[in-house]
């Protein structure tokens, strides 16, 4: 039975080249993660705050250099699409942005996001949400990004507005964090918003 639509992304939109380096045009850079990253992304999760929002922790360098590799492998499998945030003068690991959850025939994905501590306040994240956005919608076509966060986690929420996702409700008990499960806004951009 044929579909009444036609896809909004073809398999190919994103592994059929390699994964680009993105500058936020403000002296952050997007870039595919490297090897000699683990170090600084294992010392971002010895950060309590890193704890309490993310689902991962990490005992070594070397199972972080495990994650690594996994993250360099996604873009071909167009599931998954991570890049590491630095600065652009120094190439200093600031954080990390992603597309998860994503779906090319739909024309959707999930927009996620950290800080290490030092980055904190400096607008890093708002800036890596807003420059992937872009490109998302403009460079690839995406039609729809969404962003979730939990309730709790006023400063990602923050980021969220800033970066022009619209807050558009709250799904109830959605994520089970060490703590708890924790309600979870949902907030999202469409092309052209």
């Amino acid at each position: 039975m044929p579909f009444l639509t036609d896809p909004v992304l073809l398999p190919g939109a994103l592994a059929r080249t390699p994964q680009p380096t993105l500058p936020t045009g403000d002296g952050l850079l997007l870039r595919p993660w490297r090897a000699e990253d683990a170090p600084a992304v294992h010392a971002a999760f010895q950060d309590p705050l890193m704890h309490q929002w993310h689902l991962r922790s990490t005992d070594s360098v070397e199972e972080v250099a495990g994650w690594i590799e996994g993250w360099r492998g996604e873009w071909q499998g167009e599931q998954q699409a991570q890049w590491a945030v630095v600065d652009a003068d120094t190439d200093a690991l600031l954080g990390r942005v992603a597309l998860r959850q994503i779906l090319l025939t739909d024309g959707t994905a999930e927009i996620a996001y950290w800080t290490v501590a030092q980055a904190r306040g400096r607008g890093v994240a708002v800036r890596s949400a807003t420059a992937l956005s872009r490109w998302a919608f403009e460079e690839i076509g995406f039609h729809r990004l969404e962003l979730l966060h939990a309730l709790a986690n006023e400063a990602s929420c923050r980021v969220a507005v800033k970066a022009g996702f619209v807050h558009e409700g709250t799904k109830r008990s959605a994520c089970l964090h060490p703590d708890g499960w924790h309600d979870m806004h949902l907030h999202a951009r469409v092309r052209g918003d």
